[in-house]
C-alpha cells in the first residue's frame, strides 16, 4: 500500500508562522502516537471496530486543539497505524483481505469528515470569541471617545487603543484651514504626502502604502454626515486580515467624535454669538435713548440763536450754524443705532402696502436734497415694475442709505445710476457709483455693524447704514450683496418679491353714476 501524498503541508510549511505550524502538526504526530501506545498493550481485548472509535476520538481531539490540517494529518496518521499495528498482517502496511481496505477507507473518510467538522466548529466559536473581544473593545473605546473634550484627547484614546488590540500605530490627521493637513500625533514611519491625504479626502476611499517590514500603512477616510473630517493613517502587519473589520469600527467611532466636538464648537460659538449680540442691541438701545435727548435740546438752542429776534455777529452765527449741523448730523446717526437695534431686536412691524416703487423713491430723493445737490442722477427702468407689497418707510430708509453712501464715497463729477430691472419672481434694484468701490476681501463683511467699506478714508460715518439695509431687505423677503462692476466703482443691487397685487378697477373717465 502506498503512503498518502503530504503534499498539503508545503504551504503551511512555507507560512511565516511555521512555529506554530509546526507546534499544531507535532500535536497530530503526539497524540496518534500516545492513542497507538495506549492501546496496544490491550489489542487481545478489543476487537477492530472499538480501536477504529478510538482512533476517531483521538482525530476529534485534534482538530478541537490543532485545527483543520492538523486534522487531516491526524486522520491519515490513525490509518496508517492501525493498518500497522492493528490489521493482520501487523507490523506491515500490506492488506491481507479486502474488508480490511474497505475499513481504511471508511475510517479515512469519516476522520476527515469528523475532523473537518469539529475544526469548523473550533473556528466558529473562535471567530465568534474574537468578534466579542473587538465588540468589547470598541464599545470600550466608543464610550472614551464621547468624554473626549478635544481632538487630542481622540488621538491619544486611539493611539492606545491600536497599540493595545492590534500591535499596530495610528495617526489622526485632520485638514487645517489653510496649508498642509496637520497631524495631532503619530510615528516617523506615518509620514505621508500631503497630495495623497488630500486625494484621500477628496475621494473618500481607503488606501494602502506599503512599508518596510511587511508592514503598511493604511489611509481611512473619516466621512462625515456633510464631509470628510480627515483621515486616520493605521501603521499594521500587512498579512494581518482580522484588522480590517476593527480598522472599519474604528474609523466610524472616530468620525462620530471628531463631528460632536466640530458641532459642540459651532453651537458655543453660536451661543456666544448670540448672547453677544443681544447685549451689543441693549447697549445700543440704551444709549441711543440716552444721548437723543440732549441732542435735541442742542439742536433746539442752536437754532433758536440763529432764528432769534436779534441777529448774532458774524462769528457767533457761524459757530451756531456748525454746532446745528453736527447736532443734526449726530442726531441722525443715534437714529440709525435706534434703527438698527429695533430691527435686529425683532419688535420691528413691517407695515407692508402695495406701493409703486417710483413713489417710494421719489420720497427718498426728497430727503436726500441737500446731500445730492450737485451731484449727477440717473433713474432707470422704476416705472416699468410692477406693485410692490413693501413697508414705504423703511424702504425710503434702504434707498436713502445706498444713495448717499453713493454719494459720500465717489467722486464728485461720476454719476450716479439708480436702475430696476424684472428679475423673474422679484425686481432687482440697483445703485451703481464711481470711485475705487468695495475692497474686494470684504463684499460680505460691508454689511455687519459698524462696518465701513473704507477704514480709513476721513468721512464720517459708523458702519450702519449698510447693515440697516440688509435687515429691511431680509425682513421684507429679499437679499442684498455688493459688489465691483468690470467698469469700476461700486455696486449694490437688492431684490424685493414681487407677489401678487390685488386686483382693482378703473373707474372710466367721464362716466357718471346713474341713479334710478
Amino acid at each position: 500500500m502506498r503512503l498518502p501524498n503530504l503534499m498539503f503541508l508545503m504551504p503551511a510549511l512555507r507560512s511565516p508562522d511555521f512555529p506554530t505550524v509546526l507546534r499544531r502538526y507535532g500535536l497530530a504526530v503526539g497524540v496518534c502516537g500516545l492513542t497507538a501506545a495506549l492501546i496496544f498493550p490491550f489489542q487481545p481485548a478489543l476487537d477492530l471496530p472499538n480501536t477504529v472509535m478510538l482512533f476517531l476520538l483521538a482525530v476529534v481531539l485534534v482538530a478541537v486543539l490543532a485545527g483543520r490540517g492538523a486534522a487531516v494529518l491526524a486522520s491519515v496518521l490513525g490509518v496508517a497505524l492501525f493498518d500497522f499495528l492493528f490489521v493482520p498482517p501487523r507490523f506491515s502496511l500490506e492488506v491481507s483481505h479486502a474488508r480490511h481496505l474497505l475499513t481504511f477507507v471508511v475510517m479515512l473518510v469519516v476522520s476527515l469528515v469528523v475532523g473537518q467538522l469539529t475544526a469548523g466548529l473550533r473556528a466558529q466559536a473562535t471567530e465568534a470569541a474574537r468578534r466579542e473581544r473587538l465588540a468589547r473593545a470598541l464599545y470600550d473605546l466608543a464610550r472614551e471617545l464621547a468624554g473626549a473634550m478635544s481632538v487630542a484627547q481622540v488621538a491619544d484614546a486611539v493611539e492606545r487603543f491600536l497599540l493595545v488590540r492590534g500591535d499596530a500605530r495610528g495617526r489622526l490627521v485632520l485638514p487645517a484651514d489653510q496649508g498642509p493637513a496637520l497631524p495631532c500625533a503619530g510615528d516617523g514611519e506615518l509620514d505621508v504626502p500631503d497630495e495623497v491625504l488630500r486625494e484621500v479626502m477628496a475621494d473618500g476611499h481607503p488606501s494602502r502604502l506599503p512599508r518596510r517590514g511587511g508592514r503598511c500603512c493604511d489611509l481611512l477616510p473619516l466621512a462625515g454626515a456633510t464631509r470628510n473630517r480627515g483621515v486616520l493613517l493605521v501603521l499594521r502587519r500587512g498579512d494581518d486580515a482580522a484588522m480590517a473589520p476593527l480598522l472599519e469600527g474604528l474609523a466610524a467611532l472616530v468620525v462620530t467624535a471628531v463631528e460632536r466636538l466640530h458641532f459642540v464648537e459651532v453651537a458655543q460659538a453660536a451661543q456666544l454669538e448670540a448672547v453677544s449680540e443681544r447685549l451689543r442691541s441693549t447697549l445700543l438701545s440704551a444709549l441711543s435713548h440716552d444721548v437723543r435727548t440732549p441732542l435735541t435740546a442742542l439742536y433746539g438752542l442752536a437754532d433758536s440763536m440763529l432764528t432769534g429776534p436779534r441777529p448774532l455777529p458774524e462769528e457767533a452765527r457761524v459757530n451756531a450754524l456748525a454746532i446745528r449741523d453736527q447736532a443734526f448730523r449726530l442726531n441722525g446717526m443715534v437714529g440709525n443705532l435706534l434703527d438698527m437695534a429695533r430691527l435686529r431686536s425683532g419688535r420691528v412691524e413691517l407695515r407692508r402696502e402695495w406701493q409703486p416703487a417710483e413713489e417710494v423713491v421719489g420720497a427718498s430723493l426728497k430727503l436726500l436734497e441737500s446731500v445730492l445737490a450737485g451731484r449727477v442722477l440717473r433713474v432707470e427702468g422704476l416705472g416699468e415694475q410692477p406693485l410692490l407689497e413693501i413697508d414705504a418707510v423703511l424702504m425710503e430708509r434702504v434707498f436713502c442709505n445706498l444713495l448717499e453712501n453713493a454719494a459720500k464715497y465717489s467722486p464728485a463729477e461720476s454719476p450716479i445710476v439708480l436702475s430696476a430691472h424684472d428679475a423673474g419672481e422679484a425686481v432687482e434694484f440697483r445703485v451703481v457709483s464711481g470711485g475705487t468701490g468695495f475692497p474686494p476681501d470684504r463684499l460680505e463683511q460691508v454689511f455687519a455693524l459698524f462696518e465701513r467699506g473704507q477704514a480709513e478714508v476721513p468721512i464720517a460715518g459708523m458702519g450702519l447704514g449698510l447693515a440697516i439695509c440688509r435687515t429691511i431687505v431680509e425682513a421684507h423677503g429679499g437679499r442684498i450683496r455688493a459688489f465691483n462692476p468690470a467698469q469700476g466703482g461700486g455696486c449694490v443691487v437688492f431684490t424685493l418679491p414681487k407677489g401678487t397685487p390685488p386686483p382693482f378697477e378703473l373707474e372710466a373717465a367721464g362716466e357718471v353714476p346713474t341713479h334710478a
